[in-house]
């Protein structure tokens, strides 16, 4: 007999997703444990360690209690724990708009092509510039993201390179966003506007409804 598979969960909670296209929406997230990255900016880092062992049908069940249509899958990054991939497939299988949040260090060519997946490009402000996965951009489509936080002007120059360079937009819709506390917002849109950025610019809904409180 297979043993069920497990994951190892923080939290699973209902919230207002804060970020996105899809901000706004009623969401229920499920964050896994874990994280190879130490991102200068986190505000997850209750979620490096400890969490619950928890089975497939355990995780979709406390989902559905919610009844909700959509459901992020998040972090810590959930693509370190290599049983993510089928979670996400039976989130999609039980009819939820299913979304992934994750860092863009690991591969995410396995993901179900039925969720659409929000992926970091990590700044130098971010301190793990160097995890970048740039083989995850051809990989993108029109139903994905491709998150900027910008930590300062050097950040924001940076990014605006890696604009060109990759020709982001043809990919997905890119989101420029700040990091909160470190970065200016109405600074940072007004650089966006002057050059005429093809970008999205979006604030972190829930940190001004909740700040940084757990579970929100």
């Amino acid at each position: 007999m297979t043993d069920p598979i497990r994951l190892r969960i923080t939290e699973i909670f209902l919230s207002l997703q804060g970020e996105s296209t899809s901000v706004g929406c009623p969401t229920v997230f499920v964050r896994l444990t874990g994280c190879p990255l130490r991102c200068g900016y986190c505000d997850t880092d209750y979620a490096f360690q400890g969490g619950e062992w928890m089975t497939l049908e355990s995780i979709l069940e406390q989902v559905g209690r919610y009844q909700t249509a959509h459901v992020t899958v998040t972090g810590g990054e959930p693509l370190a724990q290599k049983d993510c991939l089928p979670l996400l497939q039976q989130l999609c299988d039980a009819g939820y708009h299913v979304s992934l949040e994750t860092s863009g260090a690991l591969d995410i060519s396995a993901v179900d092509p039925r969720v659409s997946k929000v992926v970091d490009l990590k700044t130098p402000g971010s301190g793990e510039v160097e995890r970048n996965r740039y083989a995850n951009l051809e990989l993108l489509g029109r139903q994905d993201q491709l998150k900027v936080v910008i930590c300062n002007r050097v950040d924001y120059d940076w990014a605006v390179k890696q604009l060109a360079t990759h020709d982001l937009t043809r990919h997905c819709e890119v989101l420029f966003s700040p990091s909160h506390g470190q970065q200016d917002a109405a600074e940072l849109a007004e650089w966006i506007l002057q050059d005429r950025l093809p970008v999205r610019f979006q604030l972190q809904l829930h940190k001004y409804l909740w700040g940084n409180e757990p579970g929100r």
